[in-house]
Formats: C-alpha cells, sequence, structure tokens
C-alpha cells in the first residue's frame, strides 16, 4: 500500500499581518490536496475560509473539519495545524488582537453569510500593503458581521491516551468504519471497559456519541461538493439516508439540503 506524501507548507510572510492602522489584512492562497501547515502560532487572529476545497485545523487537543462556506476562527495565540483535505483557494483573514470579534482562545466553525463572504471577496481586490478609506470601511463592517456569525457543532476533541488516540486516528480517517467497541478493543489492546471509561474520561462523551461527530463532521464536505445524500449515508456507514439526515437534523437544527441552501 503506497503511503501518502504530505507537503509541509509555511505560514505567510509577516508583512501581511494585520497592525492598529490596518486591522484587517487578506491574502489568496492555493494549496493541493495533503499540504500541510505545520503547528504554528499568530500574534493575531485569523479567520480562515476557502472558497473551495476542506481542510482540517488541529488546535488545543480537538479538530475541526472546515466544508466549503464556512470557515474557522483561530485566536491570537493559539498552537494550531492546518491539513488540506481537498484542493483549497484559501483566503485567511487577519485581524489584530485588539479587535478580536470573539472572547477567550476557542476554535469556532462559523457560518459565512452572504454577506460576510462578499465583503471577504471584496477586501481581496484592494491592495493588501497599504491602508485606505475603502479597506477601513470593509474592514469595519466585516467585523461586526463576523462578531455575528454563529458557530457550528462540528468540534471533534481528540484524546491523550495512546490506546485511544490510535482508535480515534484511524476512525478519523475511515468515518464510516462500523467496528463496535468491542472489536476496536482488541484490535488497539484494551478491554472494552477499560475503552469506554476513557471516552468519558478524556473526550467528555461516549464511543458511539464521539463516532458521531466525527461522521457528521465528514459529512459536511461530501455534501458541499454534490454527494447524493444516499451515498453520503453508505460511506459514513448509517443504516439508510433517513437514519443520517435524521442525526443531521438533530445536531445542526436543518435538513442536510438546508444547511448548504445558502452558499
Amino acid at each position: 500500500m503506497s503511503i501518502p506524501v504530505v507537503h509541509h507548507t509555511q505560514p505567510l510572510p509577516d508583512c501581511f499581518d494585520p497592525t492598529p492602522a490596518r486591522p484587517v489584512t487578506l491574502t489568496a492562497r492555493d494549496l493541493v490536496a495533503l499540504d500541510n501547515v505545520a503547528p504554528h502560532t499568530h500574534t493575531f487572529g485569523q479567520l480562515t475560509y476557502a472558497r473551495e476545497g476542506v481542510i482540517r485545523l488541529t488546535a488545543a487537543g480537538s479538530s475541526w473539519i472546515v466544508p466549503p462556506s464556512r470557515a474557522i476562527w483561530t485566536a491570537p495565540g493559539v498552537v494550531h495545524e492546518v491539513t488540506v483535505l481537498e484542493p483549497v483557494r484559501l483566503r485567511p483573514v487577519r485581524i489584530h488582537a485588539a479587535r478580536s470579534p470573539f472572547p477567550g482562545e476557542e476554535c469556532r466553525v462559523l457560518e459565512v453569510s452572504t454577506l460576510l463572504r462578499e465583503l471577504i471577496l471584496a477586501l481581496e481586490q484592494l491592495p493588501q500593503l497599504e491602508p485606505s478609506p475603502r479597506a477601513t470601511l470593509l474592514s469595519e463592517l466585516m467585523l461586526d458581521e463576523l462578531a455575528l456569525s454563529p458557530a457550528l457543532p462540528i468540534r471533534v476533541p481528540l484524546p491523550r491516551d495512546k490506546r485511544l488516540q490510535s482508535l480515534c486516528e484511524r476512525l478519523l480517517d475511515e468515518p464510516g468504519a462500523t467496528h463496535t467497541l468491542a472489536d476496536w478493543a482488541r484490535q488497539v489492546g484494551a478491554s472494552e471497559r477499560t475503552l469506554a471509561r476513557l471516552f468519558e474520561r478524556e473526550l467528555g462523551m461516549s464511543f458511539t456519541e464521539w463516532r458521531q461527530q466525527v461522521r457528521l463532521a465528514h459529512a459536511a464536505p461530501l455534501i458541499a461538493r454534490g454527494m447524493p445524500l444516499a451515498r453520503v449515508a453508505e460511506e459514513l456507514g448509517y443504516t439508510s439516508q433517513s437514519a443520517f439526515s435524521h442525526m443531521f437534523r438533530k445536531t445542526f437544527g436543518c435538513s442536510p439540503s438546508a444547511f448548504f441552501a445558502q452558499r
């Protein structure tokens, strides 16, 4: 079996960092599948938005899969790593720490409203290395709109225990696997009871609940690129399309089709 080659890329240079006079900057960056931005941190906050494609961001013991038409907020000072799951057209928006639209250090996947998307696209057209009245107006409106963006519950917490790490990493790579916890116990060298206790202690949820989060996180990009719901359900190990739709609605508060109706 061939091993995928991961290509390591570097963060953007400091000249694009925001300043008090220019609190919001934006750059265009297109990356291919398996590109990886190694763990790093910023003095500023960053909204990572992809016009196309899917990324996985890992930080603070959790992983987030970000589908098209959504974005992820990373607070200043938070160490994070980005892996490209599908070719992406990234539009990272850097925000000066003093103008952070969210309190605390929590990463969050956000709805990108039509207005916010158009503001990002408009800012992209402007020179980024010098302030301008138009850039100031767009930036202020963007910060106001960003603060109103609702967060989506697609965070996947990651464990510290080595046995649980092995199980979770394999499920992240193969979310449709239908192995029971007893099956996994035999594979990772721990009893079913021990694994169940570790899930509750380290991740705050049961094995079934954690696997559900992983599947729903993977479902969003599949739906976004137009995969039929019946096939999405099959790919992710659901017994039927209706079972998948029920869990999707329970988590996101709407049907899968409504979730991507406005892009």
